[in-house]
């Protein structure tokens, strides 16, 4: 079993008790950190995609301790004016030991339960509809007759002229 996880901007393939180096993160050594943000799964050939996460789905893993990189030497040259200028970077690393992929079935954080409580009253909410005041159409732009079109849900309204439009809105 094997994830595509985001981790610090990046995306990694991890797989269980593997050590990977990751751009630095804010926790001490020793302690236990989870990734929510899993775009991909395996499951010995079933394979999950997410869109753009999938949700429940998370990789825990144990930080083992903070490094810096091999330093990088930057050098700047301009032949004949005498400019040189010679700079090192360091990277900040942190090294990390994958210790189990959830594929599902993951107690959800508060943040995600307070989301689904609010999509699902939303979803029972009426939906509201647009009506557009026919008088009005003609001294609406271009830009706001094409807004109007889309709220309705009229598709190829890019194309559209203002004629159009306001025929495709009466």
């Amino acid at each position: 079993m094997y994830a595509i996880v985001e981790i610090a901007g990046q995306q990694f393939k991890v797989v269980k008790d593997q050590k990977v180096f990751v751009h630095r993160l804010d926790s001490e050594e020793g302690k236990k950190v989870t990734f929510d943000n899993v775009l991909l799964l395996d499951d010995s050939g079933k394979v999950t995609l997410g869109a753009p996460v999938i949700d429940g789905a998370q990789v825990s893993a144990k930080v083992l301790k903070h490094l810096r990189g091999d330093k990088v030497i930057v050098f700047k040259k301009k032949r004949r004016k005498g400019y040189r200028v010679k700079n090192g970077h360091r990277q900040s690393f942190t090294e990390i030991q994958i210790d189990s992929i959830i594929a599902s079935g993951a107690k959800p954080s508060a943040n995600k339960a307070e989301k689904a409580t609010a999509k699902t009253q939303s979803a029972k909410a009426e939906p509201v509809e647009v009506k557009a005041p026919t008088a009005d159409l003609d001294s609406m732009s271009v830009a706001e007759l094409k807004s109007l079109a889309k709220e309705k849900g009229i598709s190829g309204i890019s194309a559209m002229k203002k004629a159009e439009l306001i025929a495709a809105l009466s």
